[in-house]
């Protein structure tokens, strides 16, 4: 067995005497500090044992402080780390059957050197019960990975019937042009209220032919609607509709035929882009290249508050776009199969740009 310990300065003279006692037990220890009895920081030690933890390079870990709390907390921020605060024999027995703790920590101003002694032994000869107690331990491991995926950007699939109704007619490739323009317009508007669901609001005071009522009006946001050339173009008269004083932008871009790849040739944004929440709008999220490269125009141009709108998504574009830009939202009105060898969305809805503007 090998055994990850570390102190700050409260828990030193401890840790010292526990490394000792460790060896004379046959336990390898991999001392990661501190070094002395002088003031030393609890979490620039207990990162770097939590992590030797959480990656294997070690069994299990114990940490000491004064209290014992600062390295719970530290140990605890890890994922994949379980470290128990435990003050006797008995807790150190039921963190490791019940709850499979790999991480002791003790506080050395609050445990003798003595108990420590014994606490630590029974923590390392105990093992872990398994059965119910897995099922809970499986719930807090799942509970990790749903953290890490709060982290991405989310991903809003609007599915009222009436998007889902006119979409399905933009899909048909009979469909011709202007049915196709007008089609996506009123798409953009419909899409534009879930879109716009977290503007802020103050309350106002309004006359009314009967009296004074209590009333709510957006707060003083700036929005701007920035549309990817050429394709974006066809989502822009149905969010002025419902979002007549937003400045629009314009970012021009297209996909190499060869390599996929995103080639920008033009952009044209209002002056003041930082400041405004940005609704950046294309058709079609399918390599997820365009997007990604128009999203790094605007952050390069000082914006911070950015949201992506597409009608169809395939999955390949939503994955580029959350690894590049996890803090920009997906709005989409459907996620399709997959992309094909030519990186068309499949089955999609062919080219928006040429069905848009009746062109091959």
């Amino acid at each position: 067995m090998k055994i990850g310990i570390g102190s700050d300065h409260a828990g030193f003279e401890m840790k010292e005497s526990l490394k000792a006692y460790l060896g004379s037990l046959g336990i390898e220890v991999l001392d990661f500090g501190a070094e002395s009895a002088e003031a030393a920081d609890y979490p620039d030690i207990g990162y770097p044992v939590a992590k030797a933890v959480a990656g294997s390079k070690v069994d299990m870990g114990v940490l000491i402080c004064g209290s014992g709390i600062g390295m719970s907390i530290v140990a605890n921020k890890v994922p994949g780390v379980r470290a128990a605060l435990v003050g006797n024999p008995e807790v150190a027995r039921l963190s490791r059957e019940h709850n499979n703790a790999n991480i002791l920590v003790l506080g050395a101003r609050v445990t003798s050197l003595d108990d420590a002694k014994t606490i630590t032994k029974v923590f390392l000869e105990t093992g872990f019960a398994g059965g119910r107690h897995k099922r809970r331990v499986d719930k807090i491991v799942m509970g990790e990975t749903r953290k890490e995926e709060a982290c991405m950007s989310k991903v809003h699939l609007i599915d009222h019937p009436l998007i889902q109704h006119k979409l399905s007619l933009v899909r048909d490739k009979n469909t011709g042009s202007k049915d196709f323009r007008d089609l996506v317009a009123e798409i953009s508007t419909l899409m534009a209220y879930e879109v716009t669901r977290d503007l802020p609001l103050e309350k106002i005071q309004v006359e009314t032919p009967i009296g004074t009522a209590d009333a709510q009006v957006i707060s003083g946001k700036k929005v701007g609607i920035i549309a990817v050339l050429r394709a974006g173009l066809g989502m822009i008269e149905g969010m002025l509709r419902l979002i007549p004083t937003a400045k629009v932008g314009h970012i021009g871009i297209y996909r190499d035929p060869d390599t996929l790849q995103p080639i920008d040739y033009y952009c044209k944004l209002p002056p003041d882009v930082g400041e405004r929440d940005l609704i950046l709008v294309d058709p079609m999220l399918a390599t997820g290249g365009s997007a990604t490269s128009a999203i790094r125009f605007l952050k390069d141009r000082g914006a911070t508050n950015i949201k992506l709108v597409v009608l169809v998504a395939a999955p390949e574009g939503i994955k580029m776009v959350q690894d590049n830009h996890p803090d920009v939202d997906i709005y989409t009105a459907a996620i399709d199969k997959c992309l094909n060898s030519h990186g068309y969305i499949v089955p999609g809805l062919g080219d928006a740009g040429d069905r848009l503007f009746g062109t091959k």
